[in-house]
């Protein structure tokens, strides 16, 4: 049993049966606090531990993005869940070579995350959240592969589905139907196009998802590059779920931005051709 696993157990035997959304918190905060979860040793590969190409592509996007806007001083590059500072690394030698050369902000809550990032990110300003990033420019964010971490409620027959203790085990206490709902990630959509909207800038967003709204169970866990079960050792395996970026997009709408997309991250990528 997981040193997570018992605290899991004590919390509902204390407190009652706890919320998808509660234990995929719980989870994936542990997890990332504890490891480095990518590569081959790891439990994941992202697209910019792939290739550098990647990252470049993003960082001519957000130049290109820049230049139109007419270069404005003070620009900040902000990253949402850096993992190792591979994605920003690349990013930032295309805007350099672009002219860019104002501060990094990485939004990183795992110590041994930022530990990584730091190595390649020296100069970088770390955050536990948006709120501390100045507010004296405009900013260009990427978010990949983060939103998806973001914890998720899931309802059935319109009650909210939970984990408990049945017969000694972890388990779900109802199955049917299931929507999925995340209220903390179109609080974070929120927040961060109201800060757009504020100080100007763009955020490119890339994540697994759907766009026309969608029922079914997309929480899953993955443990040595294979799939697990989500109730099996929490704490040891990544957590995720599909990003409604229908729901995204309104939720950024709220905060007064302007949406583009989404669109497939094949077609994004040849446009940037």
């Amino acid at each position: 049993m997981t040193p997570l696993e018992q605290a899991l157990r004590e919390r509902i035997r204390t407190g009652g049966p706890i919320g998808v959304d509660a234990y995929m918190e719980a989870c994936n905060s542990f997890y990332y606090a504890t490891r480095d979860p990518l590569g081959t040793a790891g439990d994941f590969t992202t697209a910019p531990e792939i290739s550098q190409m990647f990252g470049e592509m993003v960082g001519a996007a957000l130049a290109d993005c820049w230049h139109r806007a007419g270069r404005p001083g003070g620009t900040r590059y902000v990253e949402l869940g850096p993992g190792r500072g591979t994605l920003a690394a690349d990013a930032l030698r295309v805007l350099r070579s672009a002219g860019f050369g104002c501060p990094v902000d990485l939004v990183e809550t795992s110590p041994v995350l930022r530990d990584l990032q730091r190595q390649q990110h020296p100069d970088a300003t770390f955050h536990d959240d948006l709120t501390t990033i100045g507010t004296d420019g405009p900013i260009l964010l990427v978010a990949n592969e983060f939103f998806d971490a973001l914890p998720v409620r899931q309802l059935v027959d319109g009650q909210e589905r939970r984990v408990t203790i049945t017969a000694g085990q972890l388990a779900f206490d109802r199955d049917g139907a299931i929507v999925e709902q995340s209220p903390q990630r179109s609080e974070v959509a929120t927040d961060l196009a109201r800060r757009l909207d504020a100080q100007g800038g763009a955020a490119l967003v890339i994540d697994y998802g759907y766009t026309e709204g969608a029922s079914g169970d997309t929480l899953q866990a993955v443990h040595a590059h294979q799939f697990a079960y989500v109730l099996e050792r929490p704490g040891e395996h990544d957590l995720t779920a599909h990003v409604d970026f229908a729901v995204l997009a309104a939720a950024a709408r709220d905060g007064g931005a302007r949406v583009g997309g989404p669109v497939s991250q094949g077609n994004w990528l040849e446009t940037l051709v």
